[in-house]
Order: structure tokens, then sequence, then C-alpha cells
């Protein structure tokens, strides 16, 4: 099984879960944990220590020397090469992106595409979605209208893994999904999370008490890490719980239920916020 981006621990539990599941024929399982969620949510309390794998007697080997060696090294070599794909962007000029991913999309149709035939479907949906920057960033800014427009996409085929894809073929992987479809549409450079969270923070914590301000500083420390997935506001209880251990306590340090939702919230309106050249 394939580890995708996970958000929190439950989750990871949940995956990992699926992998277990007995049926007749199945005697083990594989994970390929490429976002290392195994090291972020070790849980030995839960778990228990790693077991030490059992060394069997390895089946007779079938490498042929060099020309088996030759021939790994070609599908390397092929798998690194730089790819351009020719999109024309949101300022009307043709741009050309270079990437070294191998992949490819589904289309809404169920058919293989490629990046660039992707790319320029993409591009095509965008302005059913929003007609402008300032639309797309009101629309990203609150959790609610985010929520719809990347179930819109999932809806024309753009799912939120096939966005994280897109992510590193445009090279914006410590970037926000934002800043991918801010480039896509208006061909405007993207920009890290972190850059973003710095040049935010001044507007998010002028009016917090010092242990709102220590409750932002955790959350925005989650979104750097991981992503906008973070900002969700179904992950707001596993953000509480995770700082403060029950959501009551937080509640009790936060001033109240509706103050911790209205805090989590309000904020990013400024994380979203025009930047200025």
């Amino acid at each position: 099984m394939l580890l995708r981006p996970v958000n929190n621990i439950v989750e990871f539990k949940q995956i990992v879960g699926r992998g277990t599941r007995l049926f007749e024929g199945k005697n083990f399982f594989t994970i390929y944990d490429f976002v290392n969620a195994s090291e972020r949510f070790q849980d030995p309390e839960w778990d228990g220590e790693p077991i030490e794998p059992v060394i069997t007697d390895p089946a007779p080997s079938t490498f042929d020397g060099e020309a088996d060696l030759s021939e790994v090294e070609e599908e390397q070599e092929e798998y690194r090469k730089i790819k351009k794909i020719k999109i024309t962007l949101g300022d009307g000029r043709e741009h050309t992106i270079e990437h070294s991913v191998s992949t490819s999309f589904i289309g809404p149709d169920g058919k293989p595409m490629t990046v660039q035939e992707f790319l320029n479907h993409l591009f095509g949906k965008l302005p059913d979605l929003f007609s402008s920057e300032d639309e797309l960033r009101r629309i990203w800014s609150s959790p609610d209208t985010r929520r719809a427009l990347l179930e819109e996409l999932a809806d024309a085929g753009f799912g939120i893994d096939e966005l994280h894809t897109l992510q590193k073929i445009v090279d914006a992987e410590k970037s926000d999904l934002f800043d991918v479809l801010e480039f896509i549409a208006f061909a405007a450079k993207p920009i890290t999370r972190e850059e973003r969270v710095a040049h935010a923070q001044d507007s998010i914590f002028a009016l917090l008490d010092p242990a709102q301000k220590e409750f932002l500083e955790f959350v925005l420390t989650k979104y750097i890490d991981i992503g906008v997935e973070e900002l969700d506001q179904e992950n707001l209880p596993d953000l509480l719980v995770l700082k403060y251990h029950a959501i009551h306590d937080a509640a009790e340090r936060l001033g109240g239920a509706s103050k911790v939702r209205e805090l989590f919230i309000d904020f990013q309106k400024y994380l979203y916020q025009y930047r200025s050249a």
C-alpha cells in the first residue's frame, strides 16, 4: 500500500489498518511511505516497539551481472530526464514548465491523460470556478468556501491527490495548493508556506492574547510542515487535542468553544491577503 499525504495520527492508523485486514491467501502487506508518516506518527505506547524482521533464506538470484545493471541504470536515467510541457497560462503567454515527475492522469472520461493534457484541461475549467485572482483569494481564505471549491474541483476530475501531484510538477511542493491554482490560472509565481506565514504573521497576531497567539503559532507550524489540509475545520479537534490533550482544556484556555472556532477561521483571511510586489 502507498501512503499518500496524511494529516493526523487517526487517519494514519485508519490507512494502515486497511492493510491489516485478513482474507484468504493474504499473508503480508507492504507500506511504501514516501511522506515519512511512519516517523511523524510513531506511537509505541499503542503499537508497541518495532519487531526485528525474520530473515529467511533468499530466493535464488536471477541477477545477470552487467547486463541487468545496465538495464537498471537506463531505467533510472529515463526517469531522471527533464520533461518540458508548454501551456498558455493566465497572462496569455505560452509558458514552458520543466519537470521530472513521471506520471499520467485519468480524465473525466476515465481515459489516461498526459501532464500537458491535464494542465490544459484544468486551465480550461478554472474560469467556471472563479473569475479573478481576488475571487480565488476570497474563496480560499475561508475554510467553508475553500472546501466547496476543492469539492467542485474533485467532481471535475481534479482531486486532492492530483493537485498534490501538480505541486511537484510546478516545483511547488513547499507551497500552498492556492499557489498551484494561482500559478495555473494567473501565472503568479508560487511562494513557500513558510514565506506566506512570515508575510502574514504580524496581521494575524496583532490583537491576540498570549494563549491565542501560542495556539495559532502551533497551527501555523503544522500548516508549514504539512499543508493547507491542516486548516480545514474538520481538523480543528485533532489540533486542539494534539496541543492541549483535551478539547475542554483548550476551550478553557482560549475563551470558549465558539471563540476557538472564530479564532481558527478568522486568522486565515490574513494568510491569503494580497501580497504587494
